[in-house]
């Protein structure tokens, strides 16, 4: 498979998968037919859409087994260097807290419950997006327009995800959008500097709980800070690269 089939495939694959589910969401609401049951499988389908076309992709492209695929998700043997990288992130991207942010009451086990949610949830996304789809863009395309270009594409993949879930009504877009770019980033340059797919499903998880633990009183202060962690996440990238092999 060719770099540009590959990149047609996965996208083509991914979006006329969930493309697909949304239509019918659309028509079972414009109908009134309620279903708990269709309501499950059509987040379960459009929510797999982009880790099914990464494996695929994977597999023709970059040669990629599938067992070879699910020992990465799984893979916690790694520096524990990566481990902190990580974590410096996540603390960095939070930093607001120390500014006026606020975190809202939880039962003390509601953070372990959710982490695991997240990984099926959106863990699980880092199989086609940094694993497969980043990656054969930045064969041809510098870190930072690959950054983007993933950005827009994954952006428009939890539109049509949150229009699947029934939580696009009440989306806060522009928060949104600004959150997941720096996601990107943070993202895309912990799988450049670590090549490790457990790292990001992990960060990606965390990231996605603290989102819902927290708030974020002054947006200037936050959209600042996440402004910086995107200027440290090409820094990390740019400056230090650590040449891996798959």
């Amino acid at each position: 498979m060719k770099r540009n089939k590959a990149i047609a495939v996965y996208l083509l694959g991914t979006f006329s998968q969930i493309v697909s589910v949304c239509l019918l969401f659309f028509l079972l609401n414009h109908f009134s037919v309620q279903s708990n049951l269709l309501s499950i499988l059509g987040i379960f389908l459009g929510g797999i859409s982009s880790a099914l076309w990464g494996i695929i992709v994977a597999n023709h492209y970059f040669h990629i087994h599938f067992k070879k695929i699910v020992n990465d998700f799984l893979n916690i043997h790694t520096s524990y260097k990566h481990y902190l990288l990580s974590f410096f992130l996540i603390v960095l991207d939070f930093s607001f807290l120390m500014f006026g942010g606020k975190i809202v009451e939880f039962s003390w086990y509601l953070p372990f419950l959710m982490f695991f949610k997240f990984i099926v949830f959106g863990g699980i996304e880092e199989i086609g997006w940094r694993y497969v789809f980043q990656p054969i863009l930045q064969e041809k395309l510098p870190y930072f327009y690959s950054t983007i270009l993933t950005f827009f594409s994954w952006a428009i993949w939890h539109l049509l995800f949150f229009y699947i879930d029934g939580s696009l009504a009440t989306l806060q877009t522009l928060p949104f959008l600004i959150g997941l770019l720096t996601n990107s980033f943070i993202l895309s340059a912990l799988y450049n500097k670590t090549k490790n797919l457990l790292i990001c499903v992990m960060t990606h998880s965390i990231i996605n709980v603290l989102s819902q633990l927290t708030i974020d009183t002054n947006r200037y202060e936050t959209y600042l800070i996440k402004i910086f962690v995107i200027l440290v996440s090409c820094y990390m990238v740019v400056h230090k690269k650590d040449v891996h092999s798959r």
